[in-house]
């Protein structure tokens, strides 16, 4: 004879099914909106204003840049402005401390907030368990590759690091995959010169600056296929182990 459904676990699932669509809708708009010319046209106000900060313009710039992170906006306008305002040396500095800080706050609000949703979620699932668990293994290598390649949605890879076992130690530690890119975006912001014309299109062709694309296009390939193909051998041999 079967058994009655029980309505509580049906009202679970449901609910579990409704925070997942609306976060899978909530997320694309976010980033959508992020990126509308209003809000780029609102940071490079806010870059202008720092440039005549002085001293206190490091300061600005990098918890700008840390908000930007924690709320989704892209980094590429203020990446370049650091190179506008602080030059390449400084620059890369400053833009390098501020992306590691914001992706800090971003991995442990998502750690602190949904760590525990996700943990409960895959109680049921020891496939994903044993994914999860082989991340964690690898992770310095994985946050690594991830940072070394522009191609991944920064701010987005943030929070979804921050729900897996990823520990904050190789977490950190992979952000120094950051560097090239860093200074390369860094790099094309200093031949710019003009904070107005970032991100706008308008700004004089520059051999320099084209080289400095291909040779981000070109990391970012390699990483991407590295990234891949780790993600892949991982994700065998957790299964495996679930076999």
């Amino acid at each position: 004879m079967p058994q009655p459904e029980n309505p509580n676990y049906s009202r679970n699932i449901f609910q579990r099914r409704l925070l997942f669509l609306l976060i899978a809708l909530f997320i694309p708009i976010l980033i959508l909106t992020t990126k509308s010319s209003y809000i780029q046209d609102i940071l490079r106000t806010g870059l202008i204003q720092i440039q005549n900060l002085g001293w206190w313009g490091p300061v600005a710039f990098i918890v700008t840049y840390n908000l930007a992170t924690v709320l989704f906006i892209p980094g590429s306008v203020l990446t370049l402005g650091g190179g506008v305002i602080f030059g390449l040396w400084w620059g890369s500095i400053y833009v390098f401390v501020a992306a590691t800080l914001g992706a800090t706050f971003a991995f442990l609000i998502g750690r602190y907030l949904s760590r525990d949703r996700v943990v409960k979620c895959m109680e049921a699932h020891p496939k994903f368990k044993a994914l999860d668990r082989a991340v964690a293994k690898e992770g310095l290598k994985i946050v690594f590759l991830t940072r070394l390649c522009p191609l991944f949605p920064f701010n987005l890879l943030n929070y979804a690091l921050g729900i897996t076992q990823v520990s904050l130690k190789d977490y950190v530690l992979g952000s120094f995959g950051m560097i090239p890119g860093t200074i390369m975006y860094v790099y094309s912001g200093s031949l710019v010169g003009n904070i107005a014309a970032i991100g706008t299109g308008t700004q004089p062709a520059n051999p320099e600056a084209e080289a400095v694309k291909w040779l981000i296009n070109i990391i970012s390939f390699i990483a991407a296929f590295a990234v891949t193909f780790s993600l892949s051998r991982i994700a065998r041999k957790a299964l495996d182990e679930t076999v």
